[in-house]
């Protein structure tokens, strides 16, 4: 939009999604908060003949809705909660843009003009005030779910020590992220109350309560439960005074070799001030004395990161860092010394001349989410260069220090580092348990799960050959729907760009990267067809959290070797994965082959996350991804699409019209269900659209690994909606959406009635649905809905194996059937069903 002098106006949206001038009292909110952002009217649809039916997503378009939708009112808007401390507007409050900000993505993806809703207006009742699950409890269930798993004692022994890793690691990025974002937004007085009701002081208050209850039950069960069943096995953690002098001679020979050249001893005193404590980091707190004068002096040691979390002292005393090399029987129990017990042990190498009366370790968790000012950075790359050093000195936002360690030592470090009571965790055990990685990583079969190796799914594997297969022919013949790891990442998706790398007909490349392993076969084979003159785009999301420096380093490795790298749209996140290889056919055409998943282009998580995605040469998904891509690096804001469902504008709205569309189909007594998979539903918009859905009698089923908004089983709102959740030896990572009912004749009526199936990038977050580019695309061949309907089935059915939420909001992990029967793992079950691709049980 433009002002008569042909200024362009920066707009935002208003609470019933549409847009508005910016208003000069509402402070940016920051990226990792927990309230709620912007609400999207629906998009407006068009059906677009070319696409057979399948409704084409126009984000901005001033043609009308299809005939066969009825055009009716929309929902009166639900009354909104009241709480102390917040207004009720402020509670929903849209997640406002700087002005620039907002008129530049304006310039990429034109303004939702609005839409209406299928819904009777008589059924837009007010819902309940407290409907609403909160997100950072919710979290913290989730890593709890975990610590279970750690607990289970009919997992394999270093698969619980993997689980310990994982949960200590989770804790740490919450901290970081979560927990700060929540400090922040006191500390700049944008203390607004969440959708659950709770202002950022209640929920660092519950948090505080519910982290310290993990954290103390974490300690226990490694030293109670797994270090005793590790001693079982052969595998000792051992503190110093356990060893004997043979072992300790030898361990005094490799800390001089190994660990004294890389210490650095920083004394405190009124010419050394406190020094700087780095996050994440394990110290020592040591207090010196003068033999001379008595007199005492605090020092700290830090424990070099890089250096192995663990000494491994084998059954003949000889010392070595930990490795992940084959266990040799003959050479008997294997036991693991703590670093900083060595370190300890030793401190009098570090101060000569001075009594080493006491020392102690501690940890410090700091503030260390990034936040750039995109519409001041001329250069966004340098600008996430500079922002990553400060993160480096974010505020404290945790202290954990070992129980025994003398009051006045803790006085002194709570003193110096500025942090509150409630922020101190004094844990039993060792601190840092995201060190046990070391001991997972030991190759002891009998303590791991069963081997696994994905294979190549059948449709790229019909001909039995050392070649590969010739990926672009079996994309000519069938879509191909591929399931992660079960179906391999490097047989599929990897050989695809490999060989549209090194196919001489191929003419460019187009490729999203948000996040790819540190040795990439997908960067290579970018990199080899630019080199062979091709075109090519790598669009990299360096704002990807935490693996922000690693895509810096990967755009700067682009760029040197010819390729065309562009960052995304100023103020948004790149989260969609999305591939588009462009081929010159023998007869000379022009033909597009794409892929779209769920999951990112790391060949190493590929192995364990679960993910989907799909191959296909379809002309509608070409022409999809060649006008998305043409908005990420070009100016393309009034973009159509006939398969996908792009955020941050139409994702939310498409959802949601569906789920509509799932409630009128119930009140006109037809078949209606959603069924979904995702890993986190938090969206206030979406949660609503599904209550309302279950009140008109929606059977929904949703499978949810993480975070969860949803209170199930509430009288008059919720019975008809079930969640599950399941956790396992895969990340389960794919987003599956399911609907009973498409666009027809009729609701519920005519070739084009459903099921409809969406698999895509996109959570129920409004960071995935307003600050994120996102996509869904719809699946079209029979066998693949079939396929994901028959795996979001098998995923809610009462014989697998989950965690059940209940009404009170706790999560129940049955032991057992309805009938008394044993539950299956459902990923055992796909391991065992990969290399046939039965039918799936329904």
């Amino acid at each position: 939009m433009k002002d008569s002098a042909g200024n362009a106006i920066a707009r935002t949206r208003d609470k019933n999604g549409r847009f508005m001038k910016q208003s000069p009292r509402t402070a940016p909110a920051e990226s990792t908060n927990g309230e709620a952002d912007p609400v999207p009217a629906p998009a407006d649809k068009a059906t677009d003949k070319a696409t057979d039916g399948v409704p084409a997503v126009v984000e901005s378009s001033s043609k009308p809705a299809p005939k066969s939708v009825p055009q009716k009112p929309a929902l009166p808007k639900p009354a909104l909660p009241k709480t102390a401390g917040a207004a009720a507007e402020d509670i929903l409050a849209p997640h406002s843009l700087d002005p620039s900000l907002a008129a530049h993505i304006a310039e990429h993806i034109a303004e939702n003009p609005g839409g209406t809703s299928v819904l009777d207006p008589l059924l837009g009742e007010p819902l309940p005030v407290d409907r609403f699950a909160d997100r950072e409890l919710s979290w913290l269930a989730f890593n709890q779910r975990v610590l279970e798993l750690a607990e289970d004692p009919r997992i394999p022994l270093l698969e619980r020590v993997r689980f310990l890793a994982i949960f200590a690691s989770n804790l740490d990025e919450f901290f970081m992220v979560r927990v700060a974002g929540l400090q922040r937004r006191i500390a700049t007085g944008i203390a607004v109350t969440s959708a659950s009701g709770l202002s950022p002081r209640q929920a660092l208050s519950a948090i505080s309560e519910g982290a310290h209850d993990l954290m103390t039950r974490h300690a226990r069960v490694f030293e109670d439960e797994v270090q005793p069943a590790l001693a079982s096995e052969g595998i000792t953690l051992v503190h110093w005074g356990e060893l004997d002098t043979k072992e300790q001679e030898r361990l005094h020979k490799f800390f001089r070799k190994q660990i004294f050249p890389v210490l650095t001893p920083l004394a405190v005193d009124p010419a050394h001030p406190f020094p700087y404590i780095s996050g994440l980091s394990l110290n020592l707190a040591v207090v010196v004395a003068n033999p001379a004068t008595g007199k005492e002096h605090f020092a700290r040691v830090k424990v070099p990161p890089l250096l192995p979390r663990f000494i491994a002292v084998d059954a003949s005393g000889k010392p070595r860092r930990p490795g992940t090399k084959k266990a040799d029987p003959q050479r008997g129990p294997l036991s693991f010394v703590p670093l900083e017990e060595v370190i300890a042990q030793h401190l009098d190498y570090l101060f000569p001349g001075m009594e080493v009366r006491d020392s102690h370790t501690f940890r410090v968790t700091r503030n260390e989410d990034v936040d750039v000012e995109e519409d001041d950075a001329e250069n966004l790359l340098q600008a996430m260069e500079k922002e990553l050093l400060r993160r480096r000195f974010g505020p404290p936002v945790r202290l954990e220090i070992a129980k025994d360690i003398s009051p006045r030592i803790r006085d002194l470090i709570v003193r110096e580092l500025g942090v509150k009571e409630e922020e101190v965790y004094e844990l039993p055990a060792l601190l840092d348990l995201t060190g046990l990685n070391l001991i997972a990583d030991l190759d002891l079969t009998s303590l791991h799960y069963p081997p696994f190796v994905p294979s190549t799914h059948r449709h790229l594997a019909e001909v039995e050959s050392s070649k590969p297969t010739d990926v672009f022919a079996a994309i000519r013949r069938r879509d191909i729907l591929l399931h992660h790891p079960y179906d391999s990442f490097s047989t599929s998706v990897q050989t695809f760009l490999e060989q549209a790398a090194a196919d001489p007909n191929v003419l460019a490349i187009k490729q999203t990267l948000y996040r790819t392993s540190g040795d990439s076969p997908i960067v290579d084979a970018l990199i080899d067809a630019a080199e062979a003159g091709k075109q090519v785009l790598a669009l990299v999301e360096i704002k990807a959290r935490f693996d922000e420096e690693a895509n810096i380093s990967w755009a700067r490795k682009l760029e040197e070797a010819g390729v065309h790298v562009v960052y995304g749209i100023v103020g948004l996140k790149t989260h969609c994965k999305l591939s588009l290889v462009v081929r010159q056919e023998p007869d000379g055409s022009l033909l597009r082959y794409c892929h779209v998943g769920t999951g990112n282009y790391h060949p190493k998580t590929a192995r364990l996350y679960t993910d989907h995605g799909l191959l296909t040469c379809d002309p509608d998904v070409g022409q999809d991804l060649t006008r998305l891509f043409n908005q990420l690096s070009g100016y393309a804001p009034k973009s159509t699409f006939h398969r996908l469902l792009v955020a941050p504008r139409a994702v939310r709205s498409g959802l949601v019209e569906r789920i509509e569309r799932e409630a009128a189909a119930a009140r006109a007594g037809h078949e209606a269900w959603v069924k979904m998979k995702i890993n986190s539903v938090v969206d206030e918009t979406v949660v609503d659209a599904l209550y309302r859905a279950s009140q008109a009698g929606v059977k929904v089923d949703l499978v949810v690994r993480g975070i969860c908004a949803i209170r199930v089983g509430v009288p008059g709102l919720s019975e008809n909606i079930r969640v599950r959740s399941i956790l396992g030896r895969f990340l389960e990572h794919s987003r599956l959406f399911a609907f009973a009912n498409s666009v027809g004749p009729a609701l519920g009526e005519g070739p084009e009635s459903g099921p409809e199936v969406f698999i895509g990038s996109a959570d129920l977050m409004h960071r995935n649905l307003d600050r994120r580019v996102e996509t869904l695309i719809r699946i079209s061949d029979p066998t693949h809905v079939g396929e994901i309907l028959g795996l979001l089935d098998e995923s809610m059915a009462d014989t697998t194996a989950s965690w059940h939420l209940l009404p009170d909001g706790r999560w129940e992990r049955p032991s057992s059937g309805s009938e008394g029967n044993g539950l299956r793992d459902l990923q055992a079950v796909l391991i065992q069903r990969q290399r046939r691709r039965l039918e799936p049980v329904r």
